[in-house]
């Protein structure tokens, strides 16, 4: 799985929902988490509140998509300045934080 592209998917509850405070995490994630090595694709966004079908999951209000070239990029990332410094400027906004990583290929 060296050469599988690797999808950084994380899903931010916040304590605080109002719009302010979801644009500057999103900002956030822009300004510490675009530019690291390795990154084939970055976007970070907010929830689409008309999106209301059964299946759709209403228990967010930040993502950060990331894909990474290689699991090593990755790992590499997750130790990163940049990468600790969102976490530590920010981990006290989140109610919740879930991540999903999965190899993927295009």
């Amino acid at each position: 799985m060296a050469d599988t592209q690797l999808a950084h998917m994380v899903y931010f509850t916040l304590k605080d929902d109002s719009p302010e405070a979801v644009e500057a995490m999103v900002q956030a994630c822009h300004k510490y988490l675009k530019q690291h090595p390795g990154v084939l694709y970055f976007s970070a966004g907010t929830r689409g509140p008309e999106f209301q079908r059964e299946v759709n999951d209403q228990a967010y209000h930040v993502v950060l998509n990331v894909v990474f070239d290689t699991k090593e990029s990755h790992d590499k990332y997750q130790v990163a300045a940049d990468h600790l410094t969102f976490i530590e400027e920010n981990k006290a906004k989140w109610a919740k934080v879930r991540v999903f990583d999965s190899y993927v290929t295009s």
